[in-house]
C-alpha cells in the first residue's frame, strides 16, 4: 500500500464526516431527545465508522447507509445497557413563553411523545418516516424482518395517536 494512501483515505473520511454530521446528529438527536446525548451517540458513530474506514480490506460501499446504521445500533444497545436509565435531577430554567405560530409547540410535543415510546419503536419511526426510508431498509438497519418493522411501525402509530393532544392531529375534512 503507498504511504500516501493513508493520509488519502484519512482525507476522505474527514470529507464524509463534514458532510454527514449534520444529518447523524439531526437522527441522533430525534433519538435521543437530548442535545448532549445526540453529540455524544453522534461521535461514537463517527468513531466506529473510522475504525472500519481505516481497515485494510475493510471497504464500505455506502459509507452513509452504513454510519446510520452504525447510529441506530449503537442507539439501540446504549438502551438496552443499564446505564441508559440514567436521570438527571434538578430544576429546569424557564423558558420563554414559544410563539404558537411558530410551531415549535407541535415540535415539543412530538419529541414529548417520541420520548414515551420504547427504543425500538421510536427508531423505526424516525427511521420510516423522518429519514424517509423504504420498510426494507429499515429493517436492513436495524437487524429485524421487514414484517416485524411494519407490525412496529403500526403499533408505535397507534399509541402516538393516543398520546398526541388532538389539536396536533391533522384532520381531513
Amino acid at each position: 500500500m503507498p504511504k500516501n494512501s493513508g493520509s488519502r483515505r484519512e482525507h476522505e473520511f474527514e470529507e464524509f464526516a463534514r458532510a454527514r454530521a449534520a444529518q447523524l446528529y439531526r437522527s441522533a438527536w430525534l433519538l435521543c431527545g437530548s442535545h448532549h446525548q445526540a453529540e455524544d451517540l453522534v461521535q461514537e458513530t463517527l468513531a466506529k465508522v473510522y475504525a472500519k474506514w481505516h481497515r485494510p480490506f475493510g471497504r464500505i460501499d455506502n459509507p452513509a447507509a452504513y454510519a446510520q446504521t452504525a447510529l441506530t445500533r449503537t442507539f439501540l444497545s446504549a438502551r438496552r445497557r443499564r446505564s441508559s436509565d440514567e436521570k438527571m435531577f434538578g430544576s429546569v430554567p424557564d423558558q420563554p413563553t414559544a410563539d404558537p405560530a411558530d410551531g415549535s409547540d407541535v415540535r415539543l410535543s412530538l419529541l414529548n411523545v417520541l420520548g414515551e415510546l420504547p427504543a425500538q419503536d421510536r427508531s423505526v419511526l424516525i427511521l420510516r418516516y423522518f429519514d424517509d426510508l423504504s420498510v426494507d431498509e429499515v429493517a436492513a438497519r436495524m437487524g429485524l424482518s421487514a414484517g416485524a418493522v411494519r407490525n412496529r411501525a403500526m403499533r408505535a402509530l397507534e399509541r402516538v395517536r393516543g398520546l398526541v393532544d388532538d389539536s396536533l392531529l391533522i384532520r381531513k375534512d
